[in-house]
C-alpha cells in the first residue's frame, strides 16, 4: 500500500513510519504541519530546514502544511489530498490511545478520500518507547511542558535511563500526555543522522523548549 505518513518529527511518529515501511508498504510522502508565523513545526517547534533534512535523510518527499491556527484543518485535508495525487492511498498516524485524537485522524483522512492507519494504537506505551530505543533510533527531547518535566530533561537524548528518570516525576514515560516532545534525528530508516545542536533553552511559561538547529559538523 502507498500512504502519506503525519510525520510530527518526534519518536512516535518515526516508529509508525518504521512498521509501515517493514511491512512492505511505501511511504510516497511524509506531511509535516509547520506554523505560518514561526516557520516551525506545530507543537514540536522543529525549524523547517530540519524538517528538510529528515526529508532528505529519510528518501521520502516532504509535503510542507503551512497554515495559521484557523486554517489548520483546512490545510491539512488539502495536504492530504496532496499526498492522494502522489499515489497514497491511505494516511499513517503515530497516536497511541487518545480517542479524540483518533477521531479527528479519521474524519481528516475521510474528507481527504483516504484510509487511516495507526500502526500502534492500543498498545502499552511505555513498551512502544522502549521499543523505538533498542531498534536504534535516536531522538532529543525538544520541549517539555513545565508542570510534568524540569528544564533538565530539554536537550537530552532519549534512552532507557533517562526514560526511568522521566518516570520517577510522575511523567508519562512515552510523553503521550504532552509530558515532552521529540526530535528524532537517527535511527535504521535514516540514511544519516540529522545531528543537531542546542542554541538556546527557551522559557515560553507553560513549557520549556531547546531551541535546536543542525550541527555545522558530524
Amino acid at each position: 500500500m502507498n500512504f502519506v505518513i503525519s510525520y510530527s518529527g518526534g519518536k512516535d511518529s518515526a516508529l509508525a513510519l518504521y512498521r509501515m515501511i517493514m511491512q512492505r508498504h511505501t511511504p510516497v510522502a511524509m506531511l509535516t504541519t509547520v506554523n505560518y508565523e514561526q516557520d516551525r513545526s506545530w507543537f514540536h517547534g522543529i525549524p523547517s530546514k530540519l524538517l528538510h533534512k529528515v526529508s532528505e535523510s529519510l528518501n521520502i518527499p516532504l509535503i510542507t502544511c503551512m497554515c495559521r491556527p484557523d486554517e489548520y484543518v483546512e490545510s491539512f485535508e488539502n495536504s492530504l489530498r496532496k499526498a492522494k495525487a502522489m499515489g497514497a492511498e491511505a494516511c499513517v498516524f503515530g497516536d497511541i490511545d487518545i480517542q479524540e485524537h483518533a477521531q479527528w485522524n479519521n474524519e481528516r483522512c475521510n474528507a481527504a478520500g483516504l484510509k487511516c492507519i495507526l500502526p500502534l494504537w492500543q498498545e502499552e506505551r511505555e513498551a512502544l518507547t522502549k521499543e523505538f530505543i533498542d531498534l536504534g533510533f535516536k531522538a532529543v527531547i525538544k520541549i517539555v511542558q513545565k508542570k510534568f518535566l524540569d528544564e533538565s530533561f530539554v536537550g537530552k537524548t532519549l534512552t532507557s535511563e533517562l526514560v526511568e528518570d522521566i518516570k520517577k516525576t510522575g511523567a508519562d514515560a512515552c510523553g503521550e500526555n504532552g509530558e515532552y516532545h521529540t526530535f528524532a534525528y537517527d535511527g535504521p530508516i535514516f540514511s544519516y543522522p540529522v545531528n543537531v545542536e542546542i542554541k538556546q533553552v527557551v522559557d515560553l511559561g507553560t513549557h520549556i523548549a531547546a531551541d535546536i538547529s543542525q550541527a555545522d559538523s558530524i
